[in-house]
């Protein structure tokens, strides 16, 4: 079974986006590979909200990855390149973790996130948090109803630009906030 991989930058005050959506404040360190990380994917999950600020130019470079797109309001029609994911979005996400194939990356959308993590299906929980304070903006996590086990498994720091990477694999204890 392939991971769903929530990979994401934070703000330290726990936002993936400014009150703009803007990203223009994640200082990228040299010493991050991004093509080895990007390597390790071949489907990109992603919310309605950054799909709207990264468009389609955001889509995977590689002809053989391909891009989901979780929205009730968008029209595949208008969007050739990538998968419009609205009905029975749990079912699309467990099929195509099924599948044959590298990882999953989360890439974008705190509320998707928490969507995921509701059901269980996310695995690793992988943020850079940046030295930055934003003061507000799009959350790191959204609509998350259940308390989630986060087990470390690695951290890395970046001289150069201060930036910490967390790597958590997510637990399985999953307890509902009601009880």
């Amino acid at each position: 079974m392939r991971k769903i991989r929530y990979n994401c930058a934070m703000s330290l005050d726990g936002y993936i986006a400014d009150v703009n959506d803007g990203y223009d404040w994640i200082d990228i360190d040299p010493d991050i590979d991004f093509a080895e990380l990007s390597a390790q994917f071949d489907t990109y999950l992603i919310g309605r909200r950054t799909f709207e600020v990264v468009g389609e130019q955001g889509s995977p470079a590689t002809p053989e990855s391909r891009m989901f797109v979780f929205s009730k309001s968008l029209r595949q029609s208008d969007h050739e390149n990538v998968q419009i994911v609205g009905e029975d979005w749990i079912e699309v996400v467990r099929s195509l973790q099924a599948e044959q194939g590298k990882d999953i990356w989360l890439f974008g959308g705190g509320q998707l996130f928490g969507s995921l993590c509701n059901e269980g299906l996310v695995n690793t929980v992988e943020v850079a948090v940046m030295p930055v304070l934003l003061g507000g903006g799009v959350p790191f996590v959204a609509g998350l109803s259940r308390q989630v086990k986060l087990n470390l498994r690695e951290q890395r720091v970046y001289e150069k630009t201060g930036t910490v990477v967390l790597v958590y694999e997510v637990g399985n204890k999953v307890e509902s906030r009601e009880n």
